[in-house]
């Protein structure tokens, strides 16, 4: 019997980047709207969200550059552009608080996961400050420390 594995099933993609360039203040969940070609290729673990982030425009949110590579098998009467904007459904205050953090110097509004709540295709974004090179050499040094402290306490269990 195979053994079941321990990681987030419902977890579509992950903005790894985001965690290391940038100090995450607060985060947000937030609607995604897609069109069907978009959740079928989401369903096939075609998407990305490398080099992506959020913008307010006309007091809405959308996601810029998310990759959602188009299926094979797409119909051939829907033009796909796989790096459209896609429009974040959030309330009005929280539309609130993030303008309001945006239009402070220094901070951003990255997304920093995708996954399923049910149905539903949602996304974590996450208001963040921009960190300089030493404290990204700081996160460097902490994460190794981390894994040799893990090693360490392995062998010794051992």
């Amino acid at each position: 019997m195979a053994k079941k594995s321990n990681s987030n099933s419902n977890q579509i993609a992950q903005n790894k980047r985001a965690r290391f360039d940038y100090h995450i203040d607060e985060t947000f969940e937030a609607g995604l709207q897609l069109h069907g070609w978009e959740v079928k290729s989401i369903r096939a673990g075609k998407a990305n969200l490398s080099d992506t982030y959020v913008i307010i425009r006309n007091g809405e949110a959308y996601l810029l550059n998310a990759q959602i590579t188009p299926l094979e098998s797409a119909s051939t009467h829907v033009i796909a552009d796989p790096v459209r904007s896609r429009k974040l459904l959030l309330h009005k205050k929280e539309l609130a608080t993030i303008h309001g953090e945006l239009s402070q110097k220094g901070h951003a509004c990255v997304p920093l996961e995708m996954y399923w709540k049910g149905p539903l295709v949602k996304i974590k974004i996450g208001l963040a400050r921009g960190k300089k090179q030493h404290d990204k050499r700081d996160t460097i040094r902490d994460r190794e420390w981390n894994i040799e402290k893990q090693r360490a306490v392995r062998h010794r269990v051992r």
